[in-house]
């Protein structure tokens, strides 16, 4: 990651935590997704959603998979996982799966989420992800007369 720079978690635990990972840019969400879900902390219990979308080019590039399964089985509630494997998975148009196209089956919901106070959203992985997704939500927020560029600043 960037030099000086920290990937902390929202102090509020009921936030909406959004993850966005290409690759081994899991590596933060998987300490986020163990603090919440499998360690014990006297001073923090998540109670919020805990959100991750995991892009990489093959099934067999899933790091993780079968911890990130047994979270979902053990708060079901509060964990929800969307893996894009852009090499095996195509959405309806046929389009390759990569992350912002995962996003996309989800767009009004996560326009919706991201404009709650207690939203985070983080994204840790190729930069290329990133201009996907100002596609998608810079429709969305154009729509509500929001200028989506503006908005995402103040994230």
């Amino acid at each position: 990651g960037p030099v000086g720079k920290e990937m902390l978690m929202p102090k509020d635990p009921n936030a909406t935590v959004i993850m966005l990972a290409t690759g081994t840019g899991i590596a933060p969400f998987r300490s986020f997704l163990w603090k919440m879900f499998f360690e014990k902390h006297e001073d923090y219990k998540f109670n919020g959603t805990a959100w991750l979308f995991l892009g990489v080019p093959t099934s067999s590039s899933l790091l993780y998979k079968e911890e990130f399964e047994k979270m979902k089985e053990k708060a079901p509630e509060n964990f929800r996982l969307d893996f894009a494997v852009s090499r095996e998975q195509t959405n309806e148009k046929g389009e390759k799966m990569y992350i912002q196209t995962r996003m996309a089956q989800y767009a009004e919901e996560l326009w919706t989420l991201l404009q709650k106070e207690n939203t985070f959203i983080y994204m840790c992985g190729l930069k290329g992800m990133e201009q996907g997704i100002d596609e998608i939500m810079s429709s969305l927020a154009e729509r509500d007369g929001i200028v989506w560029a503006d908005y995402k600043k103040q994230l």
